[in-house]
């Protein structure tokens, strides 16, 4: 313990020591921040490039970007393309020994793709080692398919390497993980029930959404606590040039949003409210789904030079609500809710390379199954989050980057569950988790990047366990042989303290309660082994390949083989996944085209019996094109392929003798399901085609958006599952037209 409490002082030490070397350094820093000429938004992941030095890098999810290691006392040409945005260059003057600082407005670009110069070679720095890394602009967010709804998780599915078991829900696996081994991250707060309608679709609104990172593997030590993905969303802050406002509807919902600035400052405010279940039919084989939901966000930011300079303040508010609500009260009813508030401040320190964040986030998800007069038993489970976390990134005059940070996670949970007897089971927990982290980035090498990370957890969450801690440590690195071809890979170890108590026969989760892992387990775990390569053949043209292998210990699962009322809930299970993953992107002009594929195998072990969890597919394949027409007209189409999910086979019935009054002699015959071996069957290959066309209309103040789509074009006949009493089958979403339309002013 001693050894790891001086390992964040020495880390942090080490930092203030090079602090100053920027003073004795001869060459120069360019520092700045891209933002939205008309809303002030900053823009995450925009191409700087300085033409003479033949470098550049991109923007953060802050909109803000460092250029280190530059030869002084001359002027350079930067170059700062955005999707979206007309090209800007800018001359810039780098003194000596000097911090060079800018603020850069692009404009929207009235042609948009035409207007974009696309240079394959610098959207990374040279020596970027980030792996499985995947990102979504603000501009590339709007570009999302539209279908019924809008969702950042569907669109996530046409990522090699991530799948759902079918169209009804948007939950994801990651590279042969389960969907509770994904952490989901809005403004730094976590939720813990992302999902609306059954699972359908994400409680995130994408136009709520400035920026997404989407790590799929191989994430950096400030990331932790799940074994699989992360996604780190990042909202809107508002408008800080004017006041406007939208509204939407589509089949399924109404929404609405304004922002606008005030003095020193922007807010941004929206709200989503379903109004019709109808379409929710096509999803649920025709059957009724009496679902209700809303989600709603605030947020408002703060930026006064006169007050601290470079320092910005805001504060948010997100929240969300589910009902399924039967009029009857012979079905179970739902209700969850998730709740989150959080402030963030974020500290650019002048004349020095090092910016650092503070963040406060409460985030707490409240769930209830309440059975009226169904053969369900009462449940309610609620876990409350409160977190603080620091994180300061300092770089070097010789380019390279280190990272520290402590993070401070206090949980309370709750979980209530009536027995089969009527009486009530309850599960308490509280636990602290306290960890730091530190990574050095080697970044300075044209052609080599480097970067060891370490997290240290001083605590353990679990009960009882508070004298117990462990060590993440995590590698990446990328070795490039010519500005058109490298290799990357990547090592880590990720543990996991949390879980949802799943049932992995359930087709459809209506919600998954969350808890604490109880004490007599180890912590889950995983560790991933990453290596591939990218290959920028033209400009326009890049090629990714990435191969990974994923171990798992110690995963919770539900003791199905529970007896006596002292044998555990849950045992621990392992297992492991491996594949390899493709994806090329073509870009020309107004065309963009990607492709992806991967193959992957996944196998889990309880109990020392071997099986194919439900997500485990071997083959998968996507195909989208989009094109701009011009005059605001847009068409785009998405194929995708799987092979068969396994299942679970039925191999025969039998007749089961009840008496309903022995001394009458009354009595029934009922059929039973004889099932084979645990997902040794697979269903059909998967197919489907969806298209869509949006059109946008300028009327004097206002701007109107038309989207129509049509999901399953060719009304393919995609099995779901087969019904284990009747053995009939039942499929997935049939064709389907959909339309929205936006109005903004």
């Amino acid at each position: 313990m001693t050894l790891y409490r001086m390992i964040p002082g020495a880390i942090i030490i080490l930092l203030l020591t090079f602090a100053g070397t920027i003073s004795a350094q001869n060459d120069g820093v360019y520092r700045g921040i891209v933002t939205d000429s008309l809303s002030g938004e900053s823009l995450a992941y925009t191409n700087v490039y300085m033409d003479e030095l033949k470098r550049g890098t991109s923007t953060n999810a802050q909109g803000l970007f460092t250029i280190s290691a530059i030869p002084p006392e001359r002027f350079y040409t930067v170059t700062i393309s955005y999707v979206g945005y007309a090209t800007k260059r800018i001359k810039v003057y780098i003194g000596k020994n000097q911090i060079t600082e800018d603020n850069i407005k692009l404009r929207h670009s009235s042609y948009e793709l035409d207007q974009i110069e696309k240079i394959g070679k610098i959207e990374k720095p040279a020596n970027s080692s980030d792996i499985s890394l995947v990102t979504f602009s603000l501009k590339e967010l709007e570009y999302i398919p539209k279908g019924v709804e809008s969702d950042i998780f569907r669109s996530l599915l046409n990522i090699p390497g991530v799948n759902s078991s079918s169209d009804v829900s948007a939950r994801y696996n990651v590279r042969g993980g389960s969907n509770n081994q994904n952490l989901v991250l809005f403004n730094g707060a976590t939720i813990y029930s992302p999902f609306h309608a059954l699972g359908l679709f994400s409680v995130i609104d994408p136009e709520t959404i400035n920026s997404l990172e989407f790590y799929k593997g191989g994430f950096p030590s400030r990331y932790s606590g799940r074994l699989s993905s992360v996604v780190n969303v990042v909202a809107k802050e508002g408008n800080r040039n004017k006041y406007s406002a939208s509204a939407s509807a589509s089949f399924l919902t109404g929404k609405a949003k304004v922002e606008g600035p005030f003095r020193n400052g922007s807010f941004f405010i929206s709200g989503r409210q379903s109004f019709s279940n109808d379409i929710l039919k096509k999803f649920l084989n025709e059957k009724n789904a009496p679902v209700e939901f809303y989600d709603m966000l605030f947020s408002a930011s703060y930026q006064n030079a006169e007050f601290v300079n470079g320092r910005r303040f805001n504060v948010f508010g997100f929240f969300s609500g589910d009902r399924i609500d039967h009029a009857g009260q012979d079905s179970e009813d739902y209700k969850w809710n998730n709740n989150i508030f959080g402030f963030k401040m974020l500290q650019v320190v002048k004349n020095t390379p090092l910016f650092y964040q503070l963040s406060i986030t409460w985030s707490e998800f409240k769930g209830e199954q309440i059975p009226n007069y169904s053969s369900s038993r009462y449940l309610k489970n609620s876990i409350r989050d409160f977190t603080i976390r620091t994180d300061m990134d300092y770089l070097f005059p010789n380019n390279d980057e280190v990272s520290v940070g402590f993070h401070l996670k206090e949980i309370t949970s709750f979980l209530d569950i009536e027995n089969i007897r009527g009486g009530m089971y309850n599960q308490r927990s509280y636990g602290v988790n306290i960890s730091v982290y530190g990574s050095y980035k080697l970044a300075q090498f044209e052609n080599f990047g480097i970067e060891p990370g370490l997290r240290v957890h001083l605590t353990r969450i679990a009960p009882r366990t508070a004298g117990q801690s462990f060590l993440e440590p995590r590698l990446s690195f990328i070795y490039r042989f010519s500005p058109l071809f490298s290799i990357k890979g990547g090592w880590g170890r990720y543990y996991q303290e949390f879980t949802t108590i799943t049932n992995e026969n359930e087709l459809i989760s209506i919600f998954e309660p969350w808890i604490v892992s109880p004490n007599y387990l180890d912590p889950a775990s995983s560790d991933h082994y990453i290596l591939g390569f990218e290959y920028f053949p033209h400009d326009q043209v890049v090629i990714e390949v990435e191969n990974y292998y994923k171990a798992l210990k110690n995963i919770p699962t539900i003791n199905e083989d529970k007896y006596y009322s002292s044998d555990p809930d849950l045992i621990p299970a392992s297992g492991y996944s491996y594949g390899t993953e493709v994806s090329l992107k073509y870009t020309p002009g107004r065309l963009t085209t990607e492709l992806g594929y991967s193959y992957s195998v996944a196998e889990k072990e309880v109990n020392n019996y071997k099986y194919y969890p439900r997500f485990d597919v071997r083959h998968t394949a996507n195909i989208s094109v989009g094109y701009d027409l011009g005059s605001d007209w847009k068409v785009s189409a998405n194929w995708k392929f799987n092979s068969g999910y396994p299942y679970t086979q039925i191999t025969g019935y039998h007749d089961r003798l009840y008496f309903e009054d022995l001394a009458n002699r009354q009595y029934i015959f009922s059929p039973n399901t004889i099932l084979g071996g645990k997902n040794l069957g697979r269903l059909p290959t998967y197919h489907r085609l969806d298209l869509s066309i949006s059109k946008k209309v300028e009327v004097s103040f206002a701007k109107f958006y038309f989207d129509f789509s049509i999901l399953n074009a060719y009304d393919r006949k995609n099995i779901f599952y087969f019904e284990e009493v009747s053995g009939d089958r039942v499929n997935m979403l049939p064709f389907l037209p959909t339309a929205t339309v936006k109005a903004e002013i």
